[in-house]
């Protein structure tokens, strides 16, 4: 008897460091994935058409991928929350609607907070003009000045930058770590991009400062981490949506996957762009929801 415990034992053993060796191979070692871009783009919508906004330039949305958005105000190009390559436990989940090579000159960027894809470094280290100016949330302008960006601020709650054309205003965010989103205005149009923060009552303040938003992006998720909800979930977002009175609102940081061990241990999800697009109906009847695939462009006028 003593024997065959002995045995079991060591094959439990065995088994145990097996496991451990694979899993800390899968940890160590970077995922192989290739870049992956769409083999065409899709069709464009049909332009949204806005009342109250005349003499407002035209605004065009493309989603890339998560919660990178290329916003084009007539010319004035804008990327939101960068992320174009992929590691271990970090993927889009969907094909990038512009490869990073293919993007157009920008005239901004802006980031809301320092996980990975949101603030993809290793890419933009890439990116030509550096001089390029460059927007952050909390702590994050050490590390966008070190990728060699010269016009990197950080901007504090309700501060507001402006250059040219743009005026952008932090606002306040919660998330798993320090994070800003950003109310974005150039050529009379109002975009509020939220990254992946929660709803939180701070949030209900925009109205007032911001009483005419043509757009909305928001994350509906509802990512959990260990059971601690970290971004909103789709009705949250729709509820926001209603508050900001926001004339289009398009949902976003909805196909993001980890890996197995990061999807079936760590990490929950709580929200669809479909069941957004049911709660902004109840919520929001007054909001235009615009679902678009990578690459797919929606103009509004």
């Amino acid at each position: 008897m003593i024997q065959r415990l002995r045995t079991l034992s060591l094959g439990f053993g065995l088994c145990l460091a097996s496991a451990g060796l694979a899993l800390g191979v899968w940890f160590l070692f970077p995922s192989t994935a290739a870049r992956r871009v769409i083999d065409k783009a899709p069709a464009e919508l049909a332009p949204i058409e806005l009342k109250g906004t005349e003499g407002a330039a035209p605004l065009t949305v493309t989603r890339i991928a998560h919660a990178t958005v290329l916003l084009d105000f007539d010319g004035l190009r804008v990327l939101t929350d960068p992320w174009f390559t992929e590691k271990n436990h970090f993927h889009q989940g969907e094909p990038l609607g512009i490869a990073f090579k293919d993007l157009p000159p920008l005239d901004l960027i802006v980031a809301s907070h320092a996980h990975y894809d949101h603030f993809d470094l290793a890419a933009l280290a890439a990116y030509p003009n550096k001089n390029v100016p460059f927007l952050v949330g909390p702590d994050m302008a050490p590390q966008a000045r070190a990728a060699g960006f010269t016009q990197v601020r950080e901007l504090k709650p309700w501060e507001s930058w402006r250059q040219g054309e743009f005026t952008v205003t932090g606002v306040p965010a919660r998330h798993k770590v320090p994070e800003l989103t950003f109310m974005i205005q150039a050529k009379g149009r109002s975009v509020y991009f939220g990254g992946d923060t929660l709803l939180i009552p701070e949030l209900l303040q925009l109205p007032k400062m911001f009483p005419s938003i043509d757009l909305a992006l928001l994350s509906v998720n509802g990512l959990s981490v260990f059971g601690e909800q970290v971004v909103m979930n789709a009705e949250e977002a729709a509820e926001l949506a209603s508050v900001l009175g926001a004339r289009v609102a398009v949902p976003m940081h909805y196909r993001f996957v980890g890996s197995w061990f990061t999807d079936t241990l760590v990490l929950g999800r709580n929200g669809t762009p479909e069941r957004f697009v049911a709660a902004a109906s109840r919520l929001a009847p007054s909001t235009q929801v615009r679902v678009l695939e990578p690459g797919q462009p929606q103009l509004i006028r």
